[in-house]
């Protein structure tokens, strides 16, 4: 019994990882293209500072749909269970990657080209909003109270997977291609990629059984709730806005070192696009395995004191980030998005017990979908261009580092409001 239980944990971890880095693949994949293409295809009328502000709003669009998809997917999670909506949010964010990948430039359809990447990206948002709470959802509820942090980490680690896969494969296209063959059609490549992907991910996705915390509440339950998110917000605001804040700093830091940082090595220190995504594929590539080490060191120890170190650690560190990147010296300028994304490891490893561990089964995919996308609006979506407003308005580093250190420091100051949450039953928040 116990090897067909851990059998089933594994091919549920196992599921959580691939299709959490084949979504966030498509997530990041739009970023990086952000930063390194879509000022030139998209918005090619315009200063490239200023094309690349214009390719990150729409960037920031898809995080103002992702609390929509938070609220809808958690709905019906809560409602009709876990796995159902995780292969909903699987089709919508492949497909419309896809579709990406076939949109034609400015230069083919005018105005309708930058209209429809802000419609696919609406919709990408939306496909992630709804994919996190599930995926950490099934891991978190197969495993047991002791190892929760370390058994939920692993939807965490497909983030710097699935940046680690789409980098690697921008990387590859732009190493063997021309500039001009690399604008041209080589950044499509990775886009329709997708569909292999998402084809595999539901596959292993459809030999995962429900939740089965979710099918003991269903059968105790007289019946689901109606409507979960305001029941979320009756009984369990501090949760929320606890989770809100552990977020802000976690999310803020994470697309200053990942996509700000692109356009800073490229645009401002005139490096190499090919360094910036080797830089960026070996910080992904030791984050990937700091995060399930982090997430043991806080089943031991506890989740407030390993994430309030990584909101405060950032804070300090981000002051010493530009410097490093700006530094001319390519052992420093990657060793800069090492140190960075470690610390933010710090804080994403526990991340998702820790928001699991707010909320009832009842409600639970709505509580986390919400407290960790309600940030999504002004955190991760406008960081890339806060910092590249202040940098350009500026022409200084050191206001983007104030502006993030603020935020890391918001999600230490939240860990250390928080109740401890290591180890307790899952079954017992009520």
């Amino acid at each position: 019994m116990v090897e067909v239980q851990r059998s089933s944990l594994t091919r549920v971890i196992l599921s959580s990882l691939i299709g959490t880095t084949i979504e966030w693949y498509d997530f990041f994949l739009y970023g990086s293209a952000a930063a390194l293409v879509f000022n030139k295809l998209f918005f090619p009328k315009f200063d490239p500072l200023v094309g690349t502000l214009l390719a990150f709003a729409t960037y920031a669009i898809g995080f103002v749909a992702r609390p929509l998809g938070g609220i809808v997917f958690g709905h019906f999670g809560d409602r009709v269970g876990r796995k159902r909506l995780l292969m909903w949010s699987l089709v919508t964010m492949g497909l419309a990657t896809v579709l990406i990948g076939l949109l034609p430039g400015y230069a083919s359809i005018g105005v309708w080209a930058p209209i429809g990447l802000i419609v696919l990206r609406v919709l990408q948002g939306f496909a992630v909003g709804g994919q996190w709470g599930g995926a950490v959802l099934m891991a978190a509820e197969h495993g047991d109270a002791r190892r929760r942090g370390y058994w939920a980490s692993w939807p965490q680690a497909g983030v710097p997977m699935g940046s680690l896969l789409s980098a690697g494969i921008l990387a590859l296209m732009a190493g063997v291609q021309s500039e001009a063959d690399f604008i041209a059609w080589g950044w499509r490549v990775p886009f329709l990629l997708s569909a292999v992907l998402v084809l595999t991910g539901w596959y292993i996705r459809n030999r995962v059984a429900e939740s089965p915390m979710f099918e003991v509440e269903i059968e105790m339950a007289e019946a689901p709730p109606s409507a979960p998110i305001i029941e979320v917000f009756r009984e369990r605001r501090r949760g929320v806005l606890i989770g809100a804040g552990l977020r802000v700093g976690e999310n803020i830091v994470y697309y200053v070192l990942t996509v700000f940082s692109l356009t800073f090595l490229v645009d401002v220190a005139a490096q190499s696009r090919s360094l910036a995504l080797d830089a960026l594929l070996i910080g992904a590539a030791v984050q990937f395995v700091s995060i399930p080490l982090l997430a043991i060191l806080s089943d031991r120890i506890g989740r407030r004191p390993v994430y309030a170190f990584g909101g405060f650690a950032s804070a300090i560190f981000i002051f010493l980030f530009f410097p490093m990147l700006g530094s001319g010296n390519n052992n420093l300028i990657i060793l800069a998005i090492v140190i960075g994304l470690v610390l933010h490891a710090s804080m994403y490893a526990p991340q998702a017990a820790f928001i699991t561990e707010l909320f009832p089964t009842r409600i639970r995919y709505s509580g986390v979908s919400i407290a960790y996308q309600l940030t999504a609006i002004f955190a991760g979506s406008l960081a890339p261009i806060i910092a590249l407003w202040l940098y350009k308005d500026l022409h200084s580093s050191v206001p983007v580092s104030i502006y993030v250190a603020i935020a890391c420091a918001i999600s230490g100051v939240s860990a250390l409001l928080a109740r401890e949450t290591r180890g307790v039953e899952l079954s017992e928040i009520r």
